[in-house]
């Protein structure tokens, strides 16, 4: 037997993607990048916005079209949001809704009678769907989320929130450092929330990870600007956790964050992003701003604008609008023109390049670890090394050796607007 693995949408969606290939091997089902010679395909589809709807729809169309002998599992926030229409509108053989994809190997080969032959099981992980940076892998340490954010589809498509077992996370990275990955990214839908199901919390996970892991490399997913503590920072202490943190605010204006449902405010954030910069050197923060959210004024725009420039973010991942069916902003009043929100698109990332120049530009001089990402090729003579800082700046340079998956420290010279450029220690 052999399965074709395939995902759309976030890292928490790709985290599950691995896990399912190891579950498959387990039982002797081996994974092939190619869809045409699978027996089995299984899809991780995506419903954080129509247009991810669509992208899902098409993706399971073409995998019937061009391989329609093999039996078809589809699951993720499309699957789950209307398992009967899935299963009836595209014909798959089999929906596994979110609350059960963590069994999804185990359902498959029970409810579709495949044959499996665990006594050749394959050697773990040594076929991964996702192996194009093996450097770097996403543990799915949480699902779910509590909070209803007026726009967000996907809290209704993951259901409650579920943590993973402490043990299980550090058993997982403790695998995959033996495979050579060597950075890991805890991850989850409300990874702020980790352990309120099961008496834990996520300051606690990251303190037994870096006790009882040895993974160079530990960085945290998406988090919620209000899910962290005073004392949260102090584990930035230890080098292995990587000085960055992505905390999404989609607005900078506290009357749109009312209407979002959000449940930090503006200066609240300003406040956090100030105390985690005096504690922690080079701390680097990104963020994600919705544009032209329903009623969204040029004053409110106007207060984006100011809140942005003055949290001086490393990077802001810019999203106008779309209404999504189902959520309560979808519904709501005085939605901003195309034009408009094309407009204030463009500004965004016009300052967003700006305050990525200067965060990039403080960081000339500097000596740091980068970890070599990808398969170095030749230029000019040298292998043109990429990676990241810890504080998650892109990195080029030239090396006389192919320093693949290796954690080599580079002094960074020049920023050319994209990445900066630097110079080996060899």
């Amino acid at each position: 037997m052999r399965v074709h693995l395939k995902t759309l949408g976030c890292r928490l969606n790709e985290a599950e993607l691995e896990s399912w290939s190891r579950d498959f091997q387990a039982q002797g089902i081996r994974p092939t990048p190619s869809p045409d010679h699978a027996d089995l395909v299984v899809i991780n589809t995506c419903a954080v916005t129509e247009e991810a709807v669509k992208k899902s729809r098409k993706l399971l169309r073409r995998a019937q079209r061009d391989n329609p002998r093999a039996k078809l599992v589809v699951s993720g926030c499309y699957a789950s949001l209307n398992p009967e229409q899935a299963a009836a509108d595209l014909g798959v053989n089999l929906v596994v809704p979110n609350t059960d994809k963590e069994h999804l190997a185990d359902i498959a080969i029970r409810e579709l009678h495949l044959p499996t032959m665990p006594a050749t099981a394959m050697a773990p992980d040594s076929y991964s769907p996702l192996q194009r940076n093996r450097q770097r892998a996403f543990i799915k340490a949480q699902d779910g989320c509590r909070y209803r954010c007026s726009y967000c589809i996907v809290t209704l498509a993951r259901g409650e929130e579920r943590s993973k077992p402490l043990a299980d996370i550090i058993a997982e990275i403790q695998r995959l450092q033996t495979q050579g990955i060597q950075e890991v990214v805890l991850a989850g839908v409300h990874l702020g929330g980790y352990g309120s199901d099961i008496g834990d919390n996520l300051k606690h996970l990251v303190e037994a990870v870096l006790a009882n892991t040895d993974m160079p490399r530990i960085r945290l997913g998406s988090l919620e600007p209000w899910d962290l503590p005073d004392d949260f920072w102090i584990l930035f202490e230890n080098p292995r956790l990587m000085p960055h943190l992505h905390l999404p605010m989609q607005s900078g204006a506290n009357s749109v964050l009312r209407r979002m449902s959000r449940r930090c405010r503006s200066e609240e954030f300003l406040a956090l992003a100030d105390h985690a910069r005096r504690q922690i050197t080079d701390f680097n923060i990104t963020t994600d701003i919705i544009v032209g959210f329903p009623g969204e004024t040029a004053s409110e725009w106007q207060q984006t604008l100011e809140f942005v420039e003055q949290a001086a973010f490393g990077h802001v991942h810019i999203f106008a609008f779309s209404p999504r069916s189902g959520t309560k902003a979808a519904y709501l009043e005085n939605p901003v023109p195309r034009e408009i929100k094309r407009q204030r698109s463009e500004q965004l990332h016009e300052l967003s390049a700006r305050l990525g120049n200067t965060v990039a530009s403080r960081q000339l001089g500097k000596t740091v670890p980068v970890l070599v990402e990808g398969n170095p090729a030749k230029h000019g003579g040298k292998f043109l090394c990429s990676g990241y800082t810890p504080n998650y700046l892109r990195v080029h340079f030239l090396s006389e050796r192919k320093l693949e998956n290796r954690i080599v420290d580079v002094t960074l010279r020049q920023f050319n607007g994209e990445h900066l450029q630097g110079t080996p220690i060899e």
